[in-house]
């Protein structure tokens, strides 16, 4: 497997990210379709006997990661508005993931503009959600509860908020960059049981990976939105 990607033979290999997240999204939105045409069949009501799309997302998605934001967030309502954002990146990042796993392609996730690029969306979403909720006020957020210490507050909260969507950005990409890397080298070294163990652990980082990033992400949404300051 390597560092070998299809696009390279198109000579197109510094726009690899790019083209993998666009098959990525593209084929989320084909699942999407798939989906929304199951449910509006009437026997949809009916479990299906054999895994499927539906029962996958409606375990991963619906019941599992829907169930942890909850718990985060602290409203079902509020879980609901933020859960289209939240699960989009999760199932965006998740697939970008795995997308590496598969020979011949690089993981989009493992290019640090492909982050960079998820978290700008966070920041600016979760920011945005603070001064909905709270209109100008939302600056009191950057302010600390004592009003002498406020200068000071001000400059760490300023930081902190900066290193947000680095520290993600950061964590997802690098990650992603050394399961692949050791992932290439065993496969170099032996193609067949020890690969199967990196690919089953990429699997598994891959999920990880995802869901840290959408869980922060989701922390950082019900703290913009918090009214206890």
């Amino acid at each position: 497997m390597g560092h070998f990607s299809w696009f390279t033979l198109l000579n197109l290999i510094e726009y690899d990210h790019i083209l993998g997240a666009i098959l990525v999204v593209v084929l989320l939105t084909l699942i999407g379709f798939k989906i929304k045409k199951n449910y509006q069949k009437e026997s949809s009501v009916i479990p299906d006997e054999k895994p499927t799309f539906n029962n996958v997302f409606e375990i991963l998605g619906l019941e599992f990661l829907f169930n942890t934001l909850e718990n985060i967030i602290g409203s079902r309502e509020k879980t609901k508005k933020y859960f289209p954002l939240l699960a989009g990146c999760f199932f965006f990042i998740l697939f970008g993931n795995l997308l590496g796993i598969v020979p011949g392609f690089l993981p989009p996730t493992g290019n640090l503009n492909t982050t960079l690029a998820c978290s700008a969306v966070i920041f600016f979403m979760y920011n945005y959600y603070g001064f909905k909720e709270h209109g100008i006020s939302y600056l009191k957020h950057f302010m600390g509860p004592v009003i002498f210490l406020a200068p000071l507050m001000i400059i760490i909260e300023v930081i902190s908020h900066i290193v947000r969507p680095i520290s993600l950005s950061l964590r997802l990409f690098m990650n992603i960059t050394g399961d692949h890397l050791v992932l290439g080298v065993f496969t170099d070294l032996t193609h067949f049981l020890i690969p199967a163990l990196f690919v089953g652990l990429g699997i598994f980082v891959s999920f990880l990976q995802a869901f840290i990033f959408t869980v922060l992400s989701s922390i950082y949404i019900a703290l913009s939105e918090a009214h206890e300051h």
